[in-house]
């Protein structure tokens, strides 16, 4: 086994956390790879919404998730971790005799002293709306995912959805729009603030009890039927463009069965220290579930700190759980690079 260029630690997910935790380890001097099915690194915020604007990141009011993403990367990948991107994790395995895993992905074989999985909610498709005619308009006009917010200029568009990604894209795109209307058949479920700015925006809202039954067009989208289901009533607005904002179905995939302790589709960890129930194995950010968990990018990254430094812990039990300051740690850091180059 000794031909094996074994890390100290491979993150899985290459998201905001995945590459905060990359960071870090590089930080505590530890060995580090990101393993991340997508192309490029930035995770769902990337893939799904690169022109929305996040909030939950101390330092910034508001952040353009591909501007995030932007220094996420530069940071993560700062301490010297190695991105292997569209490669999909697939197999854990425990190799005794050499006190390190064997994790497979479906193009190579890694080896690892410790992992932390920061897979936020895993695999996702975003979830389909079920009224008639709706699939015949993907990509003439009717959209799951939204890359570029120009595309919705001076356009009639509509938004259906009530959580955070309907009102966020509603937000964002009502100063683009010639018209937004945003439709949701029950009551917000987003930020109470984002909520009250899209009251007091130029938006038509339709809620509750609204919810789009059907859509027509001939070569692009031309309307949105939309049904108030109390009154009876039915609308027919005018639309260019439809954002379907629903959620997603997500799944953990593969890391089902490498044996941890899951619920609703969450790996269970212990809070103090971020530890699966598999020796060695680590995880943080959305994908984690424990009592009071929060779902958000900032604790994400506070958990990815406890995770790296309890990986420490585990691979020299002698090591300080607590590195202290990060400028100290750094500084220590570039110590001991000078020195290696002297």
């Amino acid at each position: 086994m000794s031909e094996h260029n074994v890390f100290d630690v491979t993150i899985i997910g290459g998201g905001p956390v995945g590459l905060f935790a990359a960071f870090y380890a590089g930080m505590r001097g530890l060995t580090a790879k990101i393993i991340d099915s997508l192309p490029e690194l930035g995770g769902q915020l990337i893939a799904v919404y690169p022109e929305k604007y996040i909030y939950d990141v101390a330092g910034f009011p508001k952040i353009l998730a591909k501007d995030y993403v932007k220094g996420a990367v530069e940071q993560g990948l700062s301490t010297g971790a190695v991105p292997c991107l569209g490669e999909t994790a697939q197999t854990l395995t425990w190799l005794p005799e050499a006190g390190y895993y064997a994790l497979t992905t479906d193009k190579a074989t890694h080896y690892t002293r410790t992992v932390i999985i920061c897979a936020g909610v895993g695999s996702f498709e975003p979830k389909r709306l079920p009224a008639p005619t709706v699939a015949a308009f993907e990509g003439r006009g009717v959209h799951y995912l939204v890359r570029d917010l120009e595309s919705f200029r001076d356009k009639d568009v509509v938004v259906v959805g009530g959580g955070d990604s309907a009102v966020d894209w509603a937000l964002a795109i009502t100063p683009l729009a010639r018209s937004l209307t945003l439709v949701h058949r029950s009551k917000f479920r987003a930020h109470e603030r984002s909520v009250a700015a899209l009251h007091a925006s130029s938006a038509t809202l339709y809620y509750p009890g609204y919810e789009v039954v059907e859509v027509r067009g001939n070569a692009h989208l031309e309307e949105v039927h939309v049904h108030h289901s109390p009154s009876g009533e039915t609308r027919v607005i005018p639309a260019q463009e439809l954002v379907v904002a629903i959620g997603f179905v997500a799944d953990l995939g593969p890391l089902k069965s490498w044996g941890l302790t899951i619920e609703r589709n969450s790996i269970v960890v212990d809070p103090q220290t971020m530890a699966t129930n598999l020796p060695g194995v680590f995880a943080a950010g959305d994908v984690v579930t424990y009592p009071g968990k929060f779902k958000l990018i900032a604790t994400g990254a506070a958990e990815a700190i406890t995770a790296v430094n309890h990986a420490v812990v585990y691979l020299n039990p002698a090591a300080r759980l607590d590195a202290g300051h990060s400028t100290n740690v750094m500084e220590k850091r570039e110590r001991a690079a000078q020195a290696a180059e002297a």
